[in-house]
């Protein structure tokens, strides 16, 4: 198989005009959140060095810590090798909680069969 070499990012969008977006903290790895980019949101991020999103249930552009204060600044930003996911490496601002639960992480539950265990 050869190897993808492309230096252009051109990302593939999906049919709603979204990508996903995988963050994380850049000093100790762990997954923070998931959310959805649209074109002007990585623009905006790229823009302001602070991670913006796509909400697909409002319907519009937001940026991580508008309201909660819990922003994100971008350190370096990855894509996979199909360029249909973003990796994001962000070190936090404010308290560190990424959750809108008040967690450091959206990930803080395993699970277990049929149940979910609290981490």
């Amino acid at each position: 198989m050869a190897k993808d070499e492309t230096t252009e990012l051109s990302l593939a969008f999906d049919k709603d005009g979204l990508v996903g977006c995988i963050v994380v903290d850049a000093a100790s790895n762990e997954v923070l959140m998931f959310a959805h980019m649209n074109a002007e949101a990585l623009a905006a991020t790229q823009r302001t060095d602070r991670i913006h999103f796509y909400s697909r249930s409002r319907e519009k552009l937001w940026m991580k810590g508008e309201t909660s204060g819990e922003t994100f600044r971008v350190v370096e930003m990855r894509v996979d090798c199909d360029q249909d996911c973003l990796l994001v490496r962000v070190e936090a601002e404010g308290k560190g909680n990424a959750c809108h639960t008040g967690r450091r992480s959206c990930f803080y539950r395993v699970v277990d069969g049929d149940r979910l265990v609290f981490k």
